[in-house]
């Protein structure tokens, strides 16, 4: 590797500071404490210059799309960014399909992606590829540096891009010779703006939309957070309107004490079903509902166009428009809050998706963070945790499965203070499952809880609305995670992390007492 060049640069003392260090200390600067790497030969300077800042976290993901999805979960909890540090375009393609669900999330992510020397790409190296096309559907901000003096306010600009609201992935691509070569002088990097504030005008348009009482509120981004949920209730409570929140909330607040809202149902008809009756359809945080995918026959939109209205866009703050709305319907200060709900019951017997959700919901500790990717397996639990104590639930975005476990260890990255629990789906969970491996090195405090039915359930129910009612043997193999059976303990023992196999809903209740009581990675399969 050819060794920096002297020239007018960034120092250290009387020691010239080369391109790598100079963005490390940019960030630094800019208040990023950790860097999610899986690196190669490439990013080598910038590997050696997370030394010369000592308050940056380096974390190895065993997958590129572990430490993407730990990045997105890390985001949701810490609304600031981590770095990925990714080896060039096969390093950032094993890494898209989460930085797909943290798009959907708007969720602030930084991507530093390697690539050949500038003189180097020409000659078409095995490893060389096009970098910026395989970003760009994932990127909100894309930028390839060009010299090293650059490589510092390039990367300025891409933290200002990531972090600005409703907040974005910013991908910056930096040649090894950029790295290497003598960079600048650190950069500052400018605090991002705040949410916008909505007009009075667009506040009494909604109003006038939810005075005949026929009326919804449709919940996303930061309407979902504590204030917003409260401001919401209020004005309900005040014009008769139903609540509801998108299917997959990037962050949500939920449990005793907080207002309960509905979830938009994930089938189609459903959740057509569900909107049907209103006048109007008012949008907070959230964008017009579409179906997850078209069917024959039917209606991509869930609810006319007409009918719904934005009271406040993603980037707008949501919390502060529903309150104004509030005030406008004659809401009075407090929402009416719900009557005291039985407690969750103590269950018995053979495990099944309903006894599952009902014993976490009962066991979860107060504050907990749920990552919930339990798929088919997870709906029972949705339902009950409106009786947990209060905590906050993180979802699959963009539909990319392969999310949780990775989105859970950033979640303990971000708040090591809060137990997380995974609840995942079985065949989603073996996408990602070197995330245990990040989970048992660094010592987070995560369960997960793997909803075991060993097949791809919701492609079999998928198959049957396809009209596909008897499938024959080889449609059948490629929905079944048998022949041979996964064996998710032995998996996780594999990774350093403790595991039980569970079969009744005693024995969760008591896998689940005991990871409380004993913080750290630990795995429970539960055979469903």
């Amino acid at each position: 590797m050819p060794e920096a060049r002297p020239g007018r640069g960034a120092s250290r003392g009387d020691i010239e500071v080369n391109g790598a260090e100079s963005l490390m200390r940019t960030a630094a600067a800019a208040g990023i404490e950790l860097c999610l790497a899986n690196p190669g030969t490439t990013e080598m300077p910038l590997v050696a210059a997370l030394d010369a800042v000592p308050r940056m976290r380096a974390v190895l993901g065993l997958f590129e799309g572990v430490c993407t999805g730990a990045a997105d979960g890390y985001a949701r909890l810490a609304r600031r960014p981590a770095l990925t540090l990714l080896h060039l375009g096969p390093g950032l393609a094993n890494g898209l399909a989460n930085l797909h669900n943290a798009r959907r999330a708007r969720s602030p992510v930084v991507n530093l992606v390697g690539d050949q020397a500038t003189w180097h790409r020409p000659f078409d190296a095995p490893l060389t590829s096009d970098i910026e096309s395989l970003a760009a559907p994932v990127s909100g901000w894309m930028r390839t540096t060009r010299a090293a003096a650059q490589l510092a306010s390039d990367f300025r600009d891409a933290v200002a891009a990531a972090t600005a609201a409703p907040g974005a992935v910013a991908t910056l691509v930096v040649p090894a010779d950029c790295q290497w070569e003598t960079g600048s002088r650190p950069q500052r990097v400018s605090h991002p703006v705040g949410l916008a504030s909505v007009d009075a005008a667009r506040v009494e348009a909604a109003a006038q939309r939810l005075r005949d009482g026929r009326g919804a509120l449709l919940l996303g981004g930061d309407a979902l957070c504590e204030p917003g949920l409260r401001a919401a209730a209020r004005a309900a409570a005040a014009c008769g309107a139903r609540v509801f929140c998108e299917t997959f909330p990037a962050r949500i607040e939920r449990g005793r004490g907080l207002p309960r809202l509905e979830r938009l149902p994930y089938f189609p008809e459903q959740a057509s079903e569900a909107l049907s009756g209103f006048g109007s359809v008012v949008l907070a945080g959230a964008t017009p509902p579409v179906a997850f995918f078209g069917y024959r026959g039917g209606a991509s939109l869930l609810a006319p166009a007409e009918r719904c209205l934005a009271l406040a866009e993603p980037g707008e703050d949501s919390a502060e428009a529903l309150d104004a709305l509030a005030q406008a319907l004659g809401a009075g200060a407090s929402w009416p809050e719900p009557t005291t709900a039985d407690p969750l019951p103590t269950l018995t017997g053979p495990l099944d998706p309903e006894r599952l959700g009902a014993v976490l919901a009962a066991a979860q500790p107060e504050g907990a963070i749920v990552v919930d990717e339990g798929a088919t397996s997870g709906g029972s639990w949705w339902r009950c945790a409106e009786q947990a104590p209060p905590h906050t639930t993180l979802t699959l975005t963009g539909g990319a499965i392969g999310q949780g476990l990775p989105c859970a260890t950033g979640a303990a990255l971000a708040c090591p203070d809060r137990p997380v629990i995974s609840l995942q789906a079985d065949g989603s969970g073996l996408y990602t499952v070197q995330a245990l491996w990040t989970q048992a090195r660094e010592g987070l405090d995560v369960t997960t809880l793997v909803c075991a039915n060993r097949a791809y359930r919701i492609l079999q129910i998928e198959m049957h609305r396809a009209g596909v009612a008897e499938p024959g043997p080889r449609a059948r193999s490629l929905t079944d995670l048998t022949q041979p059976t996964l064996d998710w303990v032995a998996l996780a023992r594999g990774f350093g992390v403790p595991g039980a196999r569970v079969e009744t809903a005693e024995a969760l209740a008591a896998e689940l007492a005991k990871a409380r009581a004993e913080p750290g990675p630990r795995l429970i399969e539960a055979l469903l």
